[in-house]
């Protein structure tokens, strides 16, 4: 089977930062294409919002806060074989979190085949980003506590972070700006925001794949744990997303996605948040096994991989 182009440029990426080349996005480029992509999945989950009776959707959107508060309280016991009580509450909250590049890959694979979704599933992405990073640091700061190595920062200061940040604003903020404007609205700057999306996915993803290929040397030094660790997880929280999915009455499209969501870890979000509520823990064990390892997974096989589970159940 042809594989997707974007894809294709993450794996550029990738060899040419094994390689050692000296390619490189500039710094301002990649925080521009990052601002980009999310007002635009913002913007386009906003228009196809602004068709859903929203009594319809405040019920999914609950179920799915709901899963969000579960996931990592699954991930933590098996992150504890192998690590400190905060290091895994920390990585819980990156599996628990979700990643925005890996929904817009996920997007563009089922607009490649055909595929439709709901438009509500741009809404689940927003919602998913909070309660995981939550629930680990409640579950970070307890083995901080238990060891005398409390971080100190409050609470008020600690939302702030999570509810304000870059990546919530910005979505929750194309999605308001998309549900208000309208189709008609939005026209002007459709030729933007909607016809070139892909475009910018294939040049942040080619930067993807080079900030990839600088974290194999940090994964080496964990062993066999993190890895299997890397892609058992999504593999298994995958089925969470595919039995709320099926719960909610979606398509095989937005199954898919939701799976995809669930499988997704955050490598945005979460190391901010999981930095300043807790710095005792390592970011370089949950960056690289969120960023390493199923990032890339879920890149080159875990898309189409949940797409294929979703209609065994169909």
């Amino acid at each position: 089977m042809q594989m997707d182009p974007v894809v294709l440029f993450f794996l550029l990426g990738l060899l040419a930062g094994l390689a050692k080349s000296d390619l490189k996005l500039p710094s301002a480029l990649y925080d521009t294409l990052s601002v980009f992509l999310l007002l635009a999945i913002g913007i386009k989950g906003g228009l196809e919002l602004a068709k859903q009776p929203f009594l319809q959707v405040l019920p999914q959107a609950l179920l799915v806060l709901a899963m969000g508060f579960v996931i990592p309280l699954l991930v933590y016991p098996v992150l504890r074989l192998k690590f400190s009580q905060v290091d895994a509450a920390s990585m819980s909250a990156h599996y628990g979190s979700v990643s925005v590049v890996t929904y817009a890959v996920g997007v563009a694979y089922l607009s490649r085949l055909g595929v439709s979704h709901e438009s509500q599933t741009t809404l689940f992405l927003v919602l998913l980003e909070m309660p995981a990073l939550i629930v680990g640091v409640i579950l970070a700061r307890q083995g901080a506590n238990q060891a005398g190595k409390g971080s100190g920062h409050g609470w008020g200061k600690l939302l702030h972070e999570v509810l304000l940040g870059k990546s919530i604003v910005l979505l929750m903020g194309g999605l308001l700006i998309g549900l208000l404007a309208g189709p008609e609205g939005i026209k002007p700057l459709d030729r933007l925001y909607l016809d070139l999306f892909k475009p910018v996915l294939t040049l942040f993803l080619l930067e993807m794949g080079l900030v990839v290929a600088g974290k194999f040397g940090a994964l080496r030094q964990q062993g066999w744990f993190i890895l299997l660790a890397g892609i058992g997880l999504p593999l298994a929280l995958s089925w969470i997303g595919i039995g709320v999915g099926h719960l909610l009455g979606l398509s095989v499209g937005g199954v898919t996605l939701l799976a995809l969501l669930a499988a997704s870890a955050s490598y945005i979000a979460a190391p901010a948040a999981m930095r300043m509520a807790v710095p005792q823990a390592n970011p370089a064990l949950s960056l690289g096994a969120a960023l390493g390892i199923t990032f890339p997974f879920n890149l080159l096989i875990g898309v189409p991989l949940y797409y294929q589970f979703a209609h065994w159940v169909a």
